[in-house]
């Protein structure tokens, strides 16, 4: 039998037909949206989210009679209307300088006293072993939706009994109090994704629990910690009801200080505008201050 005529009886070989998925019109607009056109409608969305933080910013360098004339936008056609006579002013208002040194005197120690509190109950409930760890974490996210306003009479009365009502210490005290749930939540998940092993080795060369808490835990934890010192921050600088019940009438934060001013907006709006403009800026300063350590933190939850 001639090799031709094995050839000729052989099947012909089965062709493979390689076939392209068909793309859904769903992800044919997912392809589209995640390019250029979401880029650009973004830029468009953070350009108007920002129009009016630039109005306030250029209308707080206008004098009063600009201001009650025309629009801040006039001042892309007439920039010598730009002076910072109303930051003058306010500087040389007791008032409001006052206002800015209390909402410092009670965010700070806010802050501190949740971060501090927070990272060592955080670590407590992650790697400490004590009798209701888990009872007592309970009770800790049950303390996560309790209103604030639940709260107002009950402390009112207690801080009045200790004579703490209408003070700094008082304030403080109920941020730090009511911000504490939030930081042990957020801080023990963070700290329990760490290795398990890390921990074991430093216990191994004799390290104790305080000092695997500031030579492990603390530097690992950085993002985190840091991002909770931010979000603190913000929650404490720009409250308002808080400060209206508990603080000092006398000695008002910037935000209660700002309220009081606005009874009066049509004599004191050249106060007004640089004050709420310097009000806004010190907490946009300490975040972009933090935002490598905030985004490493949001990044390494939302991998986690």
């Amino acid at each position: 039998m001639s090799a031709q005529g094995e050839t000729a009886r052989k099947p012909p070989a089965r062709q493979v037909t390689v076939v392209k998925a068909k793309q859904s019109l769903g992800s044919r607009i997912a392809a589209v949206v995640s390019g250029s056109v979401l880029r650009v409608f973004l830029v468009v969305v953070g350009l108007f989210w920002l129009v009016p933080t630039l109005g306030l910013m250029l209308g707080s360098l206008r004098t009063t009679q600009d201001m009650s004339e025309s629009g801040w936008w006039k001042v892309f056609g007439k920039p010598s209307q730009l002076t910072f006579e109303n930051y003058e002013n306010l500087l040389k208002d007791e008032t409001i300088t006052d206002s800015i040194l209390t909402s410092v005197s009670i965010t700070v120690p806010a802050t501190l006293l949740v971060v501090v509190i927070g990272s060592l109950a955080g670590y407590a409930f992650a790697w400490m072993e004590f009798p209701g760890r888990d009872w007592w974490f309970l009770g800790v996210v049950g303390l996560l939706v309790v209103p604030v306003q639940v709260a107002l009479l009950p402390v009112a009365k207690l801080f009045g009994e200790i004579g703490i009502f209408e003070s700094t210490t008082g304030v403080v005290l109920f941020h730090t109090a009511f911000g504490l749930p939030f930081a042990i939540f957020l801080l023990r998940n963070f700290f329990a994704e760490i290795p398990r092993e890390l921990l074991e080795a430093a216990r191994l060369d004799g390290a104790g629990e305080l000092r695997l808490f500031l030579r492990v835990v603390m530097p690992l934890g950085a993002p985190a910690i840091a991002s909770l010192g931010i979000f603190q921050f913000l929650w404490v600088w720009n409250d308002m009801l808080i400060a209206l019940i508990f603080a000092d009438a006398g000695s008002p934060p910037i935000t209660v200080a700002l309220q009081q001013q606005v009874r009066f907006f049509g004599d004191n709006v050249q106060i007004l505008a640089p004050g709420a403009f310097i009000s806004m800026v010190i907490p946009l300063t300490v975040f972009f201050a933090f935002q490598r350590q905030f985004v490493s933190g949001v990044m390494a939850g939302a991998v986690k």
